[in-house]
């Protein structure tokens, strides 16, 4: 497998949703769910998505994603920003598969807004490394032009047909959808990044990603630098110093982070013991793993899963 289908594997994009907005002007909304990322498709009309300092115009035809779900909002005009944002957040679970109706004034000259708004749920912990090495955003324009990706037509075609019909399967195909969009949308982002010195870039390197694609797919295995330098047919020195330049860690301390990521994942489940999850990622006994897990996250293995599960009954 390569390097980044093990990589959205790892995050686990699931439980697709959406709902479609409608709104005369003024409109303004909101969104913020860490665990999940959005994406808009702007069929109608225009507006301004604002995250932290940065804004980008949309445009009918436009798509945006934010792939982190982080805090964002969306507005008509950028002088609306401070007239009540209604938050979106819950309506793709209370109100999903339907139109949600934002501002129902209408005046003769108001631009009304039609916009098609996607939700996918992911590991938040598991995406971290990739939602880090992309920016805040990523802008497609003009995706119903025939300059628009292939890929991008054929999916939003096929995805139009699929919201407007009730077929037995249809969840499944709006994930595998979504999960074509988002992986689409970083491919086109990494082919046109000027900087090659990057983990996004190394998911792709003709060597590295051999060396990736093994951490990821058996992190149970006790990899060594020279054991994974064989991967990439490479010497010990070049594949440590090619690592460490493009990733800005060794290989053996990235090899580390995945594993305690995926042990969160696994204490989170809650299916398999301390023991049992040490030996899954690698480690040869649970006093080592415990170890190792408290230095960075300053709690056992059993204090970050009672913790956890006390998260879930709030």
């Amino acid at each position: 497998m390569d390097a980044l289908s093990k990589i959205f594997d790892d995050i686990h994009l699931h439980r697709s949703e959406y709902i479609y907005l409608k709104s005369q002007q003024p409109w303004s909304f909101h969104f913020q769910d860490q665990d999940a990322m959005v994406a808009y498709v702007v069929i109608q009309g225009k507006g301004y998505l604002c995250l932290e300092n940065e804004q980008v115009l949309l445009e009918a035809g436009d798509l945006c994603l934010v792939p982190s779900g982080q805090n964002h909002f969306c507005c008509s005009a950028l002088s609306d920003s401070l007239i009540e944002s209604v938050n979106i957040t819950p309506f793709f679970q209370e109100k999903r598969h339907k139109t949600m109706i934002l501002n129902a004034a209408s005046t003769a000259d108001s631009d009304e807004l039609f916009m098609l708004a996607i939700r996918g749920h992911v590991d938040s912990i598991m995406a971290k490394p990739l939602f880090n090495a992309l920016p805040k955003f990523l802008h497609t324009p003009h995706i119903m032009s025939s300059t628009a990706p292939e890929w991008l037509q054929i999916g939003l075609q096929f995805l139009a047909v699929e919201v407007n019909q009730i077929r037995p399967g249809r969840d499944k195909i709006l994930d595998h959808l979504v999960s074509i969009l988002f992986i689409e949308c970083v491919r086109d982002y990494i082919a046109a990044m000027p900087d090659s010195n990057n983990w996004l870039h190394a998911l792709s390197h003709p060597e590295l990603s051999s060396a990736l694609a093994a951490i990821h797919e058996q992190p149970h295995i006790a990899w060594t630098v020279e054991t994974l330098a064989e991967q990439c047919c490479m010497s010990r020195s070049k594949f440590a110093s090619l690592f460490t330049q493009m990733l800005g860690e060794s290989p053996l301390a990235y090899l580390q982070q995945h594993r305690l990521r995926l042990a969160t994942q696994f204490l989170q489940a809650g299916q398999l013991s301390i023991q049992q999850i040490a030996h899954r990622i690698g480690y040869s006994s649970e006093t080592a793993f415990s170890q190792t897990f408290k230095k960075f996250y300053d709690l056992t293995p059993t204090q970050y899963r009672q913790q956890h599960q006390i998260s879930k009954e709030d």
